[in-house]
């Protein structure tokens, strides 16, 4: 039998759910390449619940969760208009996040969740996604160059009192 991927949009009722999963994903992915402390303060910042809550109030930002096998295993977070946290460009759609827990990995959840942004962005007329992604985060930017997404610029990305560089990446719809 083979599994099941479904993505659903979720809501403000959702936010705890989108806080423990945020601060499970993301930690899986750099916990190791920072200091305690530092992902720490990060995680107590980006996924505070009253900012949680309000990203998923704004009407420029949507979230979805990511089911395998009726199973919550990741998200994605994308934004448009001001939401962005760069390039402010009604053109546009920003991809913030897309994350899935580490023991999903490989089994094309990542990829179901950019195939459902793409829709989302060509639903929106928008004319190209753009992303940020980690220099050192090597797996991320070999699935954003194997789904189309070429380096336009770099911004700092701020872990506790770590600034690392991030590689902003886009792509046309």
């Amino acid at each position: 039998m083979e599994n099941l991927i479904e993505i659903n949009k979720i809501g403000a009722d959702d936010v705890l759910q989108l806080q423990n999963l945020g601060r499970k994903t993301f930690s899986e992915t750099f916990a190791a390449h920072n200091p305690p402390e530092n992902l720490d303060v990060y995680l107590s910042e980006s996924f505070d619940t009253d900012k949680l809550t309000r990203e998923l109030n704004n009407p420029d930002s949507a979230f979805y969760f990511a089911y395998y096998d009726k199973k919550l295993v990741g998200y994605l977070k994308v934004n448009f208009g001001k939401a962005q946290t760069e390039l402010i460009d009604s053109d546009s759609m920003e991809i913030e996040r897309i994350y899935v827990l580490n023991e999903f990995q490989g089994k094309k959840i990542g990829q179901a969740l950019f195939v459902h942004a793409l829709k989302i962005a060509k639903d929106a007329s928008c004319k190209y996604i753009w992303l940020g992604v980690w220099e050192k985060n090597h797996k991320a930017l070999n699935f954003y160059r194997k789904n189309g997404f070429a380096e336009f610029g770099n911004h700092i990305f701020r872990i506790g009192d770590d600034e690392q560089t991030d590689f902003l990446m886009k792509r046309d719809c």
